[in-house]
């Protein structure tokens, strides 16, 4: 069974930075594409960034020039690098996982909570 583990958040004031990290389990084959979204009470979750496995990457207008994706494919670990953080920013982010291009199931993290508020 597929989990994915995030870790990273936190309390952080305008202007700062956080790293958020997505360690995936139970599956043996590297995930086609890996990403972040994110939600805020009472909105719909929205998409931050995608990496896939040879490293095309996608990003929000929102946070374009401001978080930067990567993954270690030996780890099938997704990592966040969150720079110039917003009051706007402050949402639970969520990691993703496709196993392949084609559609089929997807998977998702249980949420990390970031708060950019001084």
């Amino acid at each position: 069974q597929v989990q994915l583990v995030e870790s990273g958040g936190g309390l952080v004031q305008p202007g700062g930075s956080l790293r958020l990290s997505c360690a995936a389990s139970g599956s043996s084959s590297r995930f086609y594409a890996m990403g972040w979204y994110r939600q805020v009470p009472g909105k719909q979750r929205e998409f931050v960034a995608r990496i896939t496995n040879v490293g095309t990457t996608n990003y929000a207008d929102s946070v374009k020039a401001r978080f930067t994706i990567s993954r270690d494919n030996g780890k099938n670990t997704v990592y966040l690098q969150m720079n110039s953080l917003k009051p706007e920013d402050t949402a639970v982010y969520y990691c993703n996982a496709d196993p392949s291009p084609l559609p089929g199931p997807t998977y998702w993290g249980q949420g990390t909570q970031v708060t950019v508020s001084s």
